[in-house]
This record gives structure tokens, C-alpha cells and sequence, in this order.
């Protein structure tokens, strides 16, 4: 390995472990070979080299399963390429389930996995006992086989991804520890060595452990924690070998795989524990912590039930090795939103080895191509929060998210830990009212509302849960008479200055030069036309604007036009926690709002997508004709202190008028049948407004050249060979939720990309997006037999390409 490091180079990658190397195995591939990797050990030295060596290919999303499925590939490849031997095999896994709902989720991810050609397959306990003749099996009710998972040497593997790096031109130096990251004018500009400073364009903190507060150092807030993760590995046993799949019994949070003859055996605790919350020392390398019994004994008990010969037989190594978490249980990729160039691949939650390949490559191309191969959204860095980096938030929150790598992974299951971190003015009375809460990036918003004497918790389930009649109730009441919404989470940015017009014009597909009070909805789109963000932007002065999001975008918009308005003169504000926000939504919606204010309500005096100062019982309100419901509303921007005497208006004005206080279920049920996209869901980076059948929200003839116009002139011109759809299951009894494949007589097309129960179909409703070589069209919709897989029941679906329930019809009374 090199010992003197450069003056300089493209990128600098701070970490030697799998995922460093990784990396820098990809960039050499995407022709950048001016790549230094740091390592101030040796390669392996942090937390690659205990890693269990697990090669697993289900997630629990379609971009996570891509990764995993793509690093299962590239190690089969690796030695041949390279001569380093990886100790790949790949006998398979299997996963075991004790109870019927654990099955259902098995099932259900199996079935999600057959977009990628993850080969699975359902074994009998027969066939589970002749692969695996140690396990217990008489309590079971399901196992599921993977043929092509399995397992590999987590050092071999990172020498043979460091070979082929080297062997293209990276450059590798050990035992060099970076002690200060460098950035100036919100850019970073190289790091200090022990053996001084590298200039360089592009930084990666491929750090692991040691990634919070390195990072800090410029700003840039990554939040994760290391905790103690447990392992034992036995004396040699009688039926293990180099044939046994991994055998992985979550209900047991176990995993069991052979290791030389013998069983490892490695725990995921239903509540973990961390190891140390202040900076871990440079020196710490292939070392280990001290056994705990009292903490994995329980487990390790729970373990001897599926497998009983670990009760018997003697053990040779107890393990327990520091490991990096996120509170949300999912790595972190991508571009700082603080620091440009400078990229995060960290906190890897016990799944590094089995998905760095993936990581490598998606990295790599991320800072080739200057944006990600694939849709990312979900592992994406600007999904981070500033609190979460909180030593007391991740102290209560961390040992739940290891804990949930094993457990239930239940529709619509909400963190029990470090909650209450952004409150609504309103949350009292909404506590108050019924409210059951959930949890959006630390804002506390009512999910749905408990009747009087009913239990204010979830029960969780894959069919309809308790919430279900109240979520339904919600929308009913807000459809036929008037729902209350409270929306102030929803992120809120103010945009001023002389180019301020100009910068929003360059974002935006739709034409922001609109009279003062013009409420407009559009698409921020990036140079491929895919959509970036999906909001509205208001006029509100000259040169001044009001952009209103979504909650859990708020970080990730405010990156993008910061970013992309950077040339201009604008000043971009946020000012989410300064006002509360109240939907008031519904055909009644008119009526009660007139009881409080003196403003002409009508079409004629305030049409919809305007927005207007007025008094509503007799405080200033900004008032907003908008509706992601389809229904006549409006979005009442309130001050804090002015929320609660708003808020009791309301709801006084509303008793005669079927008023409802309804949740943000009932809110995503209503959207989707009305055919209302969903960010992250429905509509990507990788999806453009024509596919997403917003072609209409597009001002092709506006003098502003907005980002992505090229890529969409060519696409407008061309066939559209793949759309959103809308489907509704036709079986009542049975839900959709995200990910299941979609047939068109019997050949897969598509994906479920959002879906949710719909009041005014009596059934679950879904959109998706379908592929046609020729042409997606009403009449090839029409022509096929559609199904879609849910648990590995082919069930039949209606199409359309209309929204079930279409707010156009519904405009009689807006």
C-alpha cells in the first residue's frame, strides 16, 4: 500500500472498509481514477471485519432490494476479474415463521422481490429439515427459500473490491487518519491528514461509526449511533457444512449460519444497546467490547428453541463488535445538503457487506453523473434532521430502530421513542379531541381520530386496522359535509429579492409570473425531466413568494433551490415553525368558513388557486384556495399564538355543518382516489410529469428555459410507453400497499406504487406505474386481464387512467 499521500486528488474517500473500497471500485469503473482512499488503520480495521458475511437479497424496499440484488452479482464477478478470492458461496437462505402474520409479511416481500428475478420459493418443513437437520420446526407455519442467497468473507471481499481499485489507478493509503474536513463558501475543498492537507473536489465519509462527528466538523448532520451487536459461533456440529442456507428466524431475532463446520449465530435484540454516544477513538481497530450476558442471554434462549443443539454444544466465541444505526433503521447516501461535494455513505445498520456493492455503484455514478442511477429517495441524506442528532433523541430512539430490524415490519407502524420533539400549537386540543398520533420527521400529527371510548392506540395488522371505520368516517364526513385537517407540518419557505421570480421560474415547469395572489401548483424538474419536487408556489409580492411542501421533503426542496438559485439574487427563508397550518376541506367548507369572516368566499371573490389576506374570527389569517383532497377547501395559514382561538372557530361553526376532525390516513385515502400524487411514492426523480399525467401543470410557452424542458420536448413528442395508473382492487377483503407487482395477462409490467383503502369505492385503491413498448393507451389497458400479486395471490384489478373519484366532476360546488 502507498504511505505517502498526494497534494491533491478528484476524490478523497475517508474509510477502508467495504464500503470505502466499494467506492472507489466504481469510480475507477466510471473512468475516474484520480481517487485517494484513507484509511487510518488498516483496510477492515472499523466494522468490516467482524461483519457476519450475510449475502441476502430481501428488503423491504424495491431501490434497497435492487442494491442488495446488484452486490450479489458483482461478488460472484469479483474474483474472476480481479484473483482475489472472496470466499463466496452462495447455498442459499431461509426464512422461518411462527405465526401467521409473520408469514403474510414474508409472503409479501417475496412477492415485491420478483421485479428484480430474486428467485424464492415456499418449502415445505419437510424440505426445511432435510437443508437444515439442527432446526426445530414443529411450531413453524411457513419458510421461504432464496436459492441464490448466502454468504462471504467480509475481508476477502473488501481486498478483492481494494485490488480491482488499485488496479485502475486509486490510490490506497493506510494508517492516515483524517483529522479535519476543509470547506469554504458552502463547498468543501479537501481534508488534513496526519500528514497534512489534500486538496480535493469531492469528499466521501465512507466513516462509519466515526461519521457524526467527523461530519459535524463542517456542519453537515448525519445521524447515527453505534450500538453493541452480539454473536456466538459454536464447537463443531454434526449436520453443518458448506450446503447449509443462512437460516434467519426473525421471530426468535436470530440469524443462523455455518461457519466452518460450526453454527454463528448472531442476535438482533428487540431493544438494542448502544455503546458510546461521545467521538469514537482513532485507534479503535479490530478490537472488540466485553460480553453481556445479562443483555443477549433472553435472546440467546430464545435462539436454543429454533436450533437445540445450541444448548448442547460447546461454544467457542462469544462476539460483541461495535456497529453504526440510523434512527430510521436505513443507510444514508448521497450529496451533504449543508456542504456541496461532499457525499455520505454511512450508518449501515448491520447490512453494509450485503449491500456495498450496490452502494458502490450508485455512489460512484452519483458523483460521475452528478445526480443518482436509480430513484434513492429512500436512503437519500436529505431526509436527516438536525435533531436527530441529539445525543438524548439518539439514546431513546436507536435502540428501538436495531430492535425493528427483527420484529414485525407492520403497514403504518409508528416509533415508540423520542417523540414529541415538534408539536402543533393545536396539539392540545387535537390530544384532545381524539387524536392518535403519528410521527413525521418529529412533527406529531393526528394519524387518525378515536371515538369517545375508544382506545387511543394501534392495533396493527396487514388487513384493516381499528382506525379503519374512523379513517373512513373522516372521509365520508369530509366528502359529504366539511373536514378539518391540521396541516402545519407541512414545510413553508419564503423566497424574496430581485431574482427571485427569475430563480422560481428557472425551477418550476409552470409559469410563476402570475399576479400577486396566484396560487400555483408545479413541478421542480432536474436536466432528464424527472421531478425533483412537487408543491406550490405563491405570488405574494413583486419580487416575493410563498412555497409550501410537504413535511418530509422540506429539507430536500430547500437543498434543490438553494442549489439551483445560487446564480441569482434571492434569499430563501423557513418559516415551517412559525405559523400553523389548517385545511378546511369539503362542500361545506364555504359555509362554515363565512361564518367567521367577512371576505367574499364565492368563485367570483376568491377562485380557486388564489390565495388572500382576510380576518377569520377576528385574526389575520393568509387563506389559500387549494385542495389535495378534491375537494372546494382551504388552506388557512395562521400565527402560532393565533392557532387554538382560529381553531375553536372552526369547530364551533362547523357543529351544525357535519364538521369532522379527520387525520392524515384519511387524507392520504382521500388523495388517492382522487388522484392526487404523492412525492416519494408515486412521482420520483425518475418520473416525469408526462408519465405522472401532469403534463398539465407544464407552461411549454413561458420565456423561461425551466430546468428539465429539453428532456420533456423530446418526451412530449414521442409515445408514452410508460404512465401512472389507477387501480382498484376488486376484492374487498384485501389491501395493497406499496411495492406489488402489477400483471397484464400474466406478464409483469409494473409496480404498486402507492395505495390505500377508498370510502367512495368500497374497496383498496392503488396507483401504479405500467410499461408498454408500443404505447400505454386506454385501449391496451382495456384490452388486458389485470392482476396484481399481493402475498403471492394473484388478485384481479380494475384500470384506469382517471382518478376513481374525479374532482372535476366534483366541481359544482367549488
Amino acid at each position: 500500500m502507498v504511505t505517502t499521500q498526494p497534494d491533491r486528488a478528484q476524490v478523497v474517500v475517508i474509510g477502508g472498509g467495504i464500503i470505502g473500497c466499494s467506492i472507489a471500485y466504481h469510480l475507477t469503473r466510471r473512468d475516474i481514477t484520480d481517487v485517494v482512499v484513507l484509511e487510518q488503520g488498516s483496510l477492515t480495521c472499523g466494522t468490516t471485519w467482524h461483519a457476519a458475511g450475510l449475502v441476502t437479497q430481501l428488503k423491504a424496499t424495491h431501490s434497497l432490494t435492487r442494491l442488495a440484488t446488484y452486490s450479489t452479482r458483482l461478488f460472484e464477478e469479483l474474483e474472476d476479474e480481479t484473483g482475489q478470492a472472496t470466499g463466496l458461496r452462495l447455498p442459499g437462505s431461509i426464512l422461518v415463521a411462527d405465526n401467521e402474520e409473520r408469514w403474510e409479511e414474508i409472503l409479501r416481500g417475496a412477492t415485491m422481490a420478483e421485479a428484480f428475478d430474486v428467485g424464492t420459493r415456499e418449502i415445505s418443513l419437510d424440505e426445511l429439515s432435510e437443508r437444515w437437520p439442527l432446526v426445530r420446526t414443529d411450531d413453524l407455519v411457513g419458510a421461504l427459500y432464496v436459492p441464490k442467497d448466502g454468504q462471504t468473507s467480509p475481508v476477502d471481499t473488501t481486498m478483492a473490491l481494494a485490488k480491482g481499485a488499485k488496479a485502475r489507478g486509486a490510490t490506497i493509503i493506510e494508517n492516515v487518519a483524517v483529522t479535519q474536513l476543509k470547506a469554504a463558501n458552502g463547498k468543501i475543498t479537501g481534508v488534513v491528514t496526519e500528514q497534512g492537507e489534500i486538496e480535493a473536489e469531492i469528499v466521501v465519509l465512507a466513516t462509519g461509526m466515526w461519521t457524526r462527528h467527523l461530519a459535524a466538523q463542517i456542519g453537515v448532520n448525519v445521524p447515527l449511533q453505534p450500538c453493541e451487536h452480539f454473536y456466538i459461533v459454536t464447537e463443531p456440529l454434526e449436520g453443518m457444512d458448506t450446503t447449509t442456507p443462512v437460516l434467519r428466524d426473525p421471530g426468535n431475532h436470530t440469524y443462523f449460519k455455518e461457519e466452518t463446520g460450526k453454527i454463528m449465530a448472531g442476535f438482533f435484540e428487540p431493544r438494542g444497546k448502544i455503546w458510546r454516544t461521545d467521538q469514537v477513538p482513532r485507534d479503535f481497530s479490530f478490537q472488540t467490547l466485553p460480553e453481556d450476558w445479562d443483555h443477549v442471554g433472553p435472546i440467546f434462549e430464545r435462539a436454543t428453541h429454533r436450533v437445540p443443539a445450541l444448548g448442547e454444544v460447546g461454544l467457542q466465541l462469544f462476539f460483541n463488535g461495535p456497529e453504526s444505526f440510523t434512527p430510521d433503521g436505513i443507510y444514508y447516501l448521497g450529496e451533504a445538503p449543508e456542504v456541496d461535494g461532499c457525499y455520505v455513505a454511512a450508518g449501515f445498520n448491520s447490512v453494509g457487506l450485503q449491500s456495498g456493492g450496490g452502494v458502490g455503484w450508485v455512489m460512484a455514478d452519483w458523483i460521475a453523473d452528478k445526480h443518482p442511477p436509480m430513484d434513492l429517495n429512500s436512503v437519500d441524506i436529505r431526509r436527516a434532521r438536525r435533531f436527530q442528532s441529539d445525543e438524548q433523541y439518539l439514546t431513546d430512539r436507536i435502540p428501538e430502530s436495531l430492535g425493528l430490524l427483527y420484529a414485525m415490519h407492520w403497514p403504518y407502524r409508528q416509533y415508540e421513542s423520542a417523540r414529541g420533539v415538534h408539536l402543533s400549537p393545536l396539539h392540545d386540543r387535537l390530544d384532545s379531541a381524539g387524536g392518535v398520533f403519528g410521527e413525521m420527521v418529529g412533527w406529531e400529527r393526528p394519524n387518525w381520530f378515536a371515538n369517545e371510548g375508544q382506545t387511543k392506540e394501534y392495533e396493527y395488522s396487514y388487513g384493516k386496522q381499528n382506525w379503519h371505520d374512523n379513517m373512513v368516517a373522516e372521509c365520508v364526513g369530509t366528502r359529504e359535509a366539511v373536514g378539518l385537517f391540521d396541516q402545519t407540518s407541512f414545510a413553508k419557505f419564503v423566497v424574496k429579492g430581485p431574482d427571485a421570480l427569475a430563480a422560481l421560474n428557472r425551477v418550476s415547469v409552470a409559469d410563476i409570473d402570475a399576479p400577486v395572489g396566484k396560487a400555483i401548483y408545479t413541478q421542480w424538474c432536474n436536466e432528464r425531466g424527472g421531478i425533483e419536487a412537487d408543491l406550490t408556489v405563491t405570488r405574494t409580492g413583486e419580487n416575493a413568494f410563498f412555497v409550501v411542501t410537504a413535511a418530509a421533503a422540506e429539507l430536500r426542496d430547500w437543498t434543490w433551490l438553494r442549489r439551483q438559485s445560487r446564480e441569482f439574487g434571492v434569499n430563501i427563508t423557513n418559516v415551517t415553525h412559525q405559523m400553523a397550518m389548517l385545511g378546511l376541506m369539503g362542500p361545506n367548507a364555504r359555509t362554515v368558513l363565512s361564518q367567521l369572516t367577512d371576505a367574499d368566499l364565492s368563485n367570483d371573490g376568491f377562485a380557486f388557486g388564489t390565495c388572500q389576506r382576510i380576518t377569520v374570527a377576528g385574526r389575520d389569517v393568509t387563506a389559500m384556495r387549494m385542495s389535495y383532497v378534491g375537494e372546494l377547501g382551504w388552506e388557512l395559514y395562521i400565527a402560532n399564538d393565533d392557532a387554538v382561538v382560529v381553531y375553536d372557530a372552526i369547530v364551533a361553526a362547523g357543529e351544525g355543518h357535519g364538521l369532522v376532525q379527520a387525520g392524515y390516513h384519511a387524507m392520504n385515502s382521500l388523495r388517492l382516489e382522487a388522484g392526487m400524487r404523492h412525492w416519494g411514492h408515486d412521482i420520483t426523480d425518475e418520473d416525469t410529469p408526462l408519465e405522472a399525467g401532469l403534463g398539465f401543470a407544464i407552461a411549454w410557452d413561458k420565456n423561461t428555459e425551466f430546468i428539465g424542458k429539453a428532456a420533456l420536448e423530446t418526451q412530449r413528442g414521442e409515445t408514452r410507453r410508460k404512465r401512472l395508473i389507477q387501480f382498484r382492487i376488486d376484492d374487498p377483503d384485501l389491501l395493497t400497499y406499496h411495492d406489488e407487482p402489477i400483471y397484464r395477462d400474466g406478464v409483469g409490467v409494473g409496480r404498486i406504487s402507492s395505495s390505500m383503502w377508498s370510502a367512495t369505492q368500497n374497496r383498496c385503491c392503488a396507483m401504479g406505474y405500467v410499461s408498454h413498448d408500443d404505447a400505454v393507451t386506454k385501449e391496451w389497458l382495456d384490452a388486458g386481464s389485470w392482476e396484481v400479486n399481493i402475498g403471492g395471490r394473484h388478485v384481479p384489478v380494475s384500470t384506469s387512467i382517471r382518478s376513481w373519484y374525479d374532482p372535476r366532476n366534483e366541481r359544482v360546488h367549488l
